[in-house]
């Protein structure tokens, strides 16, 4: 109270400390100081709580509309009410990303407020908003002065769609196919969309079509399909309206066209390709379809498989292999060396197995058919000894289901007791449609229970079809491998080792040989099937790249231009590249791919006939397996018949040695000149006509191609190896796929490898006899060979005559010289009269003459029976390897003259005149 002066003045001064003392509101017993100038204190207290209000706020707006519904509605209350100012709302602020949305305060005392949009609010621009509001007091006074701010509430506000759009098709036209007669679930589907951005207006509820009396109907997802079968004959083409509704019930603005065509009945298959393809040898790849294309009629196809088989069983092995012999082929392919190989082409060393049958008929593929009758005994001197830790069994079979239902046991290869007693060491046969290989260990290598007998079940083994069978053993794993693929056996069973015992065992093929525990020894458990190629290869295994090589086929399908297929086709060969296997989704696709589809024969000489293929072709639709049925395809590759070679050997064929020569260390070598060539006959070589008819004359070509063995033969009396030897020293051979061996019978060098590398090796052939007196001539015959034997050489003779040493003479009577390249004459020399000669000669002379004659005839004679009884002295003497000192030439005892007239001219053509008048001749025999 102001009358109260002193008071007053206190209050003053308390509030100013107050001031002073605090920086804040603060409270201490029950009295409040403001730190504020003391006549705006009295405001500030009364404003002492914050606005309040909702947390949260969830609103709608329609799209186009300013008017925000909350809920709850936008309130705010004060608990400083019903004081001016401090219980007044004055503003409500919006907090967050922009948003396009204000807070306005409708009535300050009740704080009611409202949300509007600032602009036209788009749904299909955002469908929703979120953002932060507070609301704020009027403050302490007029002034606005200290407002406070209530705390954050979340808005969320959607914003509802109107149906402003029409439903829109994706497709200008919509175009179809259909096949006459036949009823569709779905010729085809449209589809339009709508802009709204709600799923009430957006969505396309339903379909129709416009045009009246169409044999047509439309579902609610766009599926057209026909009410009833069209004709082709009646209408080619349909033209239809189809309209659209969104779920708002708003149409479309502009109706679409849908076209469908009727075709004809189509039935789906390959067209344009050709039953026959011809192949000729040496071309590379040619395309087996370039034209062919796969007609589905239309049908909405989701995916295509096709599958390419090259059929060629009927072909030598299963396939177009090279038919060198099996060292030939093992050398070419880098194995090991070292194999027997237990089923040879017979000869005269490799007799056992000219009793067995041979199926001759497979491009010179050696091949032995067994009947359950058949089987051959391997001869000791050509069995695999010292069988150690490691080996390899490895051969050709083709086996069908046994008879039966207990079948035999089939052996391929026995190794059994030669008498006495009935043990098998080793053995492999088949039974009951497994393979089994049986090894039973010697007790000197170990005596505990071990391994003995490997099972393995595959369906190639009765499946009538050839397949490489190689075993490896690195005891006690033991491997299969067939045509390249390993397979571990299924079972395994154990035995103890075999005692050891001083019985020889016996080596078989296509039987096993029971020699004990029966009165007649004989073969049993027959097999029956073909084989070809057996080895054994004993110390060593073979590696996966040698077995793949031997086994590998020469000829397969093949891709022409592999980086142009499309990435959506997916191809895959088996391993022998006989079936191939494509997959595509776009039908252009597949066809572009099967036109590059191509045929490879990699031998320079294939094995002529006809390939079968067959071609099986899957088409499958959208959601269903499989809609389209394409027939199969069945044509066949003719590959024609190879230009044959004539594989011709030349050289000088009479050769005349001095037997100092053959008796060297080096020998002779009689094919120094020998020169091989090959040549081919083509049909396509100089045009030429006759009778207005153009031909061409068949041409003959030089080619160049590899020869597997040539084979050198004694002719006559087999090699004395006591003191004569045809050789080819080893180093001959170094840097060629070459090897050799020989014989008392000749020599025979093998392996694939080119004709001037045969002719070098031949070259080196030498020939030697270090005790040559006996000897009068050597003569052998040379032949080659292409492909095991397909195509064989000329035989080409070659005759060595030895010229044996004599000693030096004088004067040389040319009648006796006789030329290095010449055969000797063993036969006496027959005079000629000179009656033969000469006509009208006195009888006087003739008288003369014809003494004369008698004279030399006597003395020719008696020179003969010298000259016989000296080269059988002389020979006792080379035969020790020695010349005899005593021997020695003089021209004091015995004067031969010839008249030139008696000399024929074949004697005489090259003497010269001076040497044929008077020429003598003297011997002498101390």
């Amino acid at each position: 109270a102001l009358p109260v002066g002193n008071l007053s003045c206190s209050l003053v001064l308390l509030f100013s400390y107050s001031f002073h003392g605090r920086a804040n509101l603060t409270k201490s017993s029950d009295v409040v100081f403001l730190s504020i100038s003391p006549f705006s204190s009295f405001f500030s207290t009364v404003n002492k709580h914050k606005p309040w209000i909702e947390t949260s706020y969830h609103g709608v707006i329609t799209e186009n509309m300013d008017t925000v519904l909350l809920d709850p509605p936008l309130v705010a209350l004060d608990k400083d009410a019903p004081v001016p100012y401090a219980g007044e709302i004055c503003a409500f602020m919006i907090h967050g990303q922009e948003a396009p949305f204000e807070a306005v305060v409708l009535n300050k005392t009740s704080g009611e407020g409202v949300l509007r949009a600032k602009g036209l609010v788009d749904c299909e621009t955002q469908k929703e908003y979120t953002f932060v509001i507070q609301a704020y007091d009027c403050g302490a006074g007029a002034n606005g002065v200290s407002w406070k701010k209530s705390h954050k509430a979340v808005v969320h506000i959607q914003v509802d769609d109107v149906n402003e759009f029409s439903p829109v098709f994706r497709e200008a036209v919509y175009h179809a196919a259909v096949t006459e007669g036949k009823i569709y679930d779905s010729i085809l589907q449209v589809e339009a969309w709508d802009q709204d951005c709600s799923p009430q207006y957006s969505q396309i509820c339903n379909y129709d079509i416009v045009t009246s009396d169409t044999p047509f109907a439309i579902d609610r997802n766009g599926n057209i399909r026909n009410t009833e079968r069209l004709s082709y004959d009646k209408q080619l083409r349909y033209k239809i309206m189809v309209t659209a509704f969104d779920c708002g019930q708003k149409r479309a603005t502009e109706s679409v066209a849908v076209h469908i065509d009727v075709k004809p009945v189509c039935k789906p298959g390959w067209q344009g390709w050709n039953k026959r393809m011809d192949y000729e040898p040496g071309t590379g790849s040619k395309q087996l379809f370039p034209k062919m294309h796969l007609e589905t009629c239309d049908g909405p196809l989701s995916a295509v498989r096709a599958m390419v088989e090259l059929q060629t069983s009927h072909i030598g092995k299963g396939c177009d292999r090279e038919t060198y012999s099996e060292k030939s082929l093992q050398k070419l392919c880098g194995a090991a060396s070292g194999s027997t190989d237990l089923l040879p082409a017979p000869s005269a060393s490799t007799n056992w197995t000219a009793s067995l049958l041979t199926d001759s008929g497979r491009d010179s593929d050696l091949i032995f058919r067994f009947d359950g009758r058949q089987a051959s005994n391997v001869p000791e001197r050509v069995v695999p000894q010292n069988l150690t830790d490691q080996f390899t069994i490895a051969t050709w079979m083709k086996h069908g289901p046994s008879p039966g239902l207990r079948a035999e046991k089939e052996t391929l290869l026995c190794n059994s007791d030669k008498t006495e007693m009935n043990r098998h060491h080793y053995s492999l046969y088949v039974h009951n449609c497994r393979l089994v290989f049986l090894l039973r260990r010697d007790f000197t290598q170990v005596d505990t229970f071990r391994p003995a007998e490997f099972h393995w079940k595959l369906e190639q083994i009765c499946d009538k079809e050839w397949h490489y069978y190689v075993i490896n053993v690195e005891f006690p794993a033991v491997i299969l491998f067939v045509d390249g693929v390993t397979y571990e056996p299924y079972l395994v069973t154990d035995d103890w080792p075999i005692h050891p015992s001083s019985i020889d065992t016996q080596l078989t093929v296509g039987a096993c040989w029971q020699g004990g525990e029966v009165s007649n020894p004989r073969f049993t458990q027959y097999f029956r099937g073909s084989l070809s190629g057996l080895t054994i290869r004993p110390g060593k295994i073979e590696t996966q790249k040698v077995i793949s090589c031997l086994q590998a086929c020469k000829e397969g399908l093949d891709i022409n231009s592999l980086e142009s297929l499309g990435k959506d086709i997916k191809f895959h060969f088996n391993p022998a590249q006989s079936v191939l296997v494509m997959e595509g989704e776009d039908l252009e696709s597949v066809n572009t791919a099967m036109a590059k589809v191509s045929y490879i024969n990699s031998r320079q000489f294939p094995t002529a006939g006809l390939r079968r293929l067959h071609i099986t072709t899957t088409v499958q639709c959208f959601g269903e397996d499989i809609c389209i049925s394409i027939p199969d395809i069945k044509a066949v590759v003719i590959v024609l018949p190879p230009s044959e070679p004539w594989i011709t050997i030349a050289g000088s064929d009479r050769l005349v040695k001095p037997s100092a020569d053959l008796r060297g260390a080096m020998g002779v070598a009689p094919f120094k000149e020998l020169r091989i060539t090959s040549t081919v006959t083509k049909s396509d070589g100089v045009p030429f006509s006759a009778g207005g008819t153009a031909f061409k004359k068949p041409g003959v070509l030089e080619v160049m191609h590899n020869l597997d063995y040539c084979d050198v033969l004694v002719i006559g009396e087999e090699l004395n190896p006591e003191h004569e030897s045809l050789e080819i020293h080893h180093s001959s051979l170094i840097g060629k796929h070459l090897d050799a061996t020989n014989s008392t019978s000749g020599i025979s060098i093998y392996g694939v490898d080119s004709m001037a590398h045969y002719e070098e090796a031949l070259r080196q052939v030498r020939y030697r006899n270090w005790r040559p007196a006996t000897l009068t001539n050597r003569r052998f015959r040379l032949t080659c060979s292409e492909l095991n034997g397909r195509y064989t050489s000329n035989e080409f003779n070659l005759e060595i005559s030895v010229l044996h040493n004599s000693a030096p003479v004088e004067h040389v009577n040319h009648m006796a010289v006789q030329s290095q390249y010449m055969r000797p004459v063993h036969h006496p020399l027959m005079v000629h009269t000179l009656n033969s000669h000469i006509s009208g000669t006195p009888p006087a002379a003739t008288v003369v003459i014809v003494i004369c004659i008698a004279a030399l005839v006597v003395i020719v004679v008696l020179g003969i029976y010298r000259l016989h009884s000296t080269h059988q002295d002389g020979s006792k003497r080379e035969e020790d390897g020695a010349k005899d000192p005593k021997m020695d030439w003089d021209d004091s005892t015995l004067t031969i003259t010839v008249n030139p007239m008696e000399v024929r001219e074949h004697y005489t053509k090259n003497v010269p005149k001076e040497a044929l008048l008077t020429t003598s001749t003297r011997w002498h025999l101390k």
